[in-house]
């Protein structure tokens, strides 16, 4: 027996907005911590910053608080450290397929929007060190805009900017990003967790209203047309 494979189609035409949600689909959430456990690492002890940064990631990895550890063992300030670690500009990459989906949404003019949620300087450096500006029509931050997801008024802000046209969330976390798509009628579809996720309960959220329409294990595996 033929063992079946993940995939989703997606048509786009001038007529369509295809949204994105930023952490653990465009790129992995767990790259910005590690980059910013090592920035931090280095300036907290410049001659084993190596060894530092394996204890804090092991800590994290444990489920132990890193940040209380590092306030008490260098005497720094806790609202310093989380200044650095969400304002620092990150070394990371997209995932796998990323660049080729928004090239082919592109090709077949269709427009790219970002819905994310988070802080605004935060999440701005993320998408300028993924170097996505290109192709980005709309940016959605839930720190800008006062609401997060799962608010209807998210995704209703969209539709404001778009009337009339055809909607598609392509998102990872099952807790928050399909309710009001769902209400809305929109396209979705969901990229599976490929063990490298922040949020690791997907098994909590699998009622109706949670689901999206489609599923892939890669980006690679939506197919524009």
């Amino acid at each position: 027996m033929m063992m079946k494979s993940w995939s989703a189609t997606l048509k786009v035409s001038n007529n369509s907005i295809i949204a994105f949600d930023l952490d653990d689909t465009l790129y992995k959430e767990v790259d910005f911590l590690k980059s910013a456990y090592l920035e931090i690492a280095q300036e907290l002890d410049a001659n084993k910053w190596n060894l530092l940064y394996i204890e804090m990631f092991s800590m994290y990895r444990s489920g132990n608080n890193v940040f209380e550890f590092l306030t008490k063992k260098y005497e720094i300030n806790l609202d310093d450290l989380l200044l650095k670690y969400r304002n620092h500009f990150p070394n990371i990459e997209v995932s796998d397929g990323v660049l080729n989906l928004l090239k082919n949404i592109k090709k077949n003019k269709g427009k790219i929007a970002i819905i994310t949620d988070g802080r605004s300087q935060t999440q701005r450096n993320k998408i300028d060190a993924l170097g996505l500006i290109e192709y980005i029509d709309t940016i959605l931050i839930s720190e800008e805009i006062g609401y997060q997801k799962p608010a209807l008024k998210v995704f209703d802000k969209l539709e404001g900017l778009y009337p009339n046209h055809e909607f598609t969330y392509i998102a990872d976390n099952l807790k928050k990003d399909f309710i009001s798509p769902n209400l809305l009628n929109w396209d979705s579809i969901h990229l599976l967790d490929n063990g490298l996720n922040i949020h690791v309960n997907q098994m909590n959220f699998m009622k109706k209203e949670n689901l999206p329409k489609k599923y892939v294990a890669s980006l690679n595996q939506i197919e524009v047309v």
